[in-house]
């Protein structure tokens, strides 16, 4: 059963999610959906212990040896994506039932659990897949489960959103499959480990140039990197508090790491940033992303959409630390991608907490929360103060190391703007914490409860864990360092 993990990662969620239609009660169709993600949660865990120890797991589909077969291929920079998708799932279903009653149609409970373990299994499936092709077939699995997901949202621009995001994904799709289809013209495989050894030897020609914009732009459309991020605010404030708690906690970072796949693993850093002005416009965007999309959140009035606008400036961050193309920038970007799933989770879980008990994540509503909801909100705080990078919390560690890659580079500059981004974050999360503290509880409010026990567990676990692994960075550290030299060929 070892030898088979890579497969059983993808296959239990995928198997779990028709099963899931036989079950008539939305209860068992809940615990059966987090019996899956927890299994799913077990093996990751083992698939990354094991890859730490005794290097790359390589499964080949039916016994058929790569290129013509399948392969799926477990390393340091997939296992511990698997695990963050596959722990933030489990952790994000168990507040699911609670939170589904209030916001999703009864009739429609089961439908929501089916959607959730196939947008779960794709988005494992295009982190441990080997092939280029599976990628983009996983993809709009993913994708097609998450529309739908969206359009359960009970505000009717939830279906807007829902439009709105199927138009863009399905352009970056597109691309992706057109890059794709060039690469397999110029190579004759779709094999992600041939592909890398095939290309440079036509890495010249006006074809694969042409397949690398496509790939990269289609990456960057799903990834919501600004300017291509006009889907996302929508998308999170429509969407159920639970499918914008799973999608803010894992949609983005599978998308991190398709960027980081193709240009570091299959075109290769020489061609990626070499031959091409990646880096220059990489760090551009990246940074003017981090003040535009954080000045917008200062002007939300929708929690929601101002978290939403916050995670576009983090997605900056990410890519500012990408485009360094060094070990140390790799790292800061792969810690951070660990790291703001533990923070979005948390704030995504919160703010389903608020929506559970008043209906509405407008921050005029906010007005008296801190006294009437402590622990809730004691979680929005906490979360808030780690997207701010403040010491002790997961988003200090991730700052910490950014700006260290970015100085070590000479980048004295970037780090100044990097630091200057911050500040702008304490901005909209005192307006919450103004709100929610130092203004009086609206007329009629008086007897608004603290969240329930099922909230308040998981919302708590990602609280303690954005604590925990912001004063004890060895697992996080350790793995992301080793994903990232493993990457530039450094022995670890």
């Amino acid at each position: 059963m070892i030898v088979h993990l890579p497969i059983l990662q993808v296959i239990i969620p995928l198997m779990a999610a028709p099963l899931c239609l036989l079950l008539t009660r939305p209860r068992l169709a809940w615990l059966f959906s987090l019996i899956a993600s927890g299994l799913a949660f077990l093996i990751s865990g083992m698939l990354l212990q094991q890859v730490m120890t005794s290097g790359t797991i390589i499964y080949e589909m039916g016994g058929w040896e790569a290129p013509w077969g399948i392969e799926y291929r477990i390393d340091q920079l997939n296992a511990l994506l698997l695990l963050i998708i596959s722990a933030l799932s489990t952790i994000v279903l168990f507040a699911a039932e609670t939170s589904i009653h209030k916001e999703i149609p009864a009739d429609k409970h089961t439908l929501f659990y089916v959607l959730y373990l196939l947008s779960l299994a794709a988005m494992l499936g295009i982190v441990a897949t080997g092939d280029a092709f599976n990628v983009f077939v996983f993809l709009e699995i993913s994708s097609l489960s998450a529309y739908a997901l969206i359009a359960l949202g009970q505000d009717r621009r939830a279906l807007w959103a829902s439009y709105q995001y199927l138009i863009m994904g399905t352009i970056g799709a597109t691309f992706i499959l057109i890059g794709i289809g060039l690469m397999y013209q110029m190579t004759g495989t779709l094999n992600m480990y041939d592909l890398s050894i095939r290309l440079p030897e036509v890495a010249q020609t006006r074809t694969v140039f042409t397949a690398f914009a496509f790939v990269i732009v289609g990456i960057c459309l799903k990834l919501a990197m600004f300017p291509l991020h006009l889907w996302l605010p929508n998308a999170y404030a429509y969407a159920p508090s639970i499918v914008t708690a799973f999608f803010a906690a894992t949609a983005t970072k599978v998308a991190i790491y398709l960027l980081i796949r193709f240009t570091f693993s299959v075109f290769g850093l020489s061609f990626s940033f070499t031959h091409l002005p990646l880096q220059l416009l990489f760090v551009t965007l990246g940074l003017v992303g981090v003040f535009v999309a954080s000045t917008a959140a200062i002007y939300q009035t929708n929690v929601k959409h101002l978290f939403a606008y916050s995670s576009i400036a983090q997605i900056g961050y990410m890519i500012v630390g990408f485009s360094i193309s060094t070990a140390a920038g790799l790292t800061a970007t792969l810690l951070h991608l660990f790291n703001h799933a533990l923070m979005k989770g948390a704030l995504f879980l919160a703010l389903g907490a608020v929506m559970y008990r008043i209906g509405s994540t407008q921050l005029s509503n906010f007005q008296g929360l801190g006294r009437q909801m402590p622990v809730t909100m004691a979680a929005i705080v906490i979360g808030g103060l780690s997207l701010i990078g403040v010491p002790l919390t997961v988003g200090f560690v991730s700052k910490w190391y950014l700006v260290l890659a970015v100085i070590e580079n000479g980048w004295w500059p970037v780090a100044v703007l990097i630091l200057a981004g911050s500040l702008l974050a304490i901005v909209y999360v005192w307006r919450i914490v103004e709100v929610a503290y130092f203004k009086p509880a609206l007329a009629g409010t008086e007897t608004i409860q603290e969240a329930p026990l099922s909230f308040l567990i998981p919302v708590w676990t990602l609280v303690i864990a954005n604590i925990y692994f912001g004063i004890d960075t060895r697992l996080s550290v350790q793995v992301a360092q080793a994903a990232s030299q493993s990457l530039f060929g450094v022995s670890p």
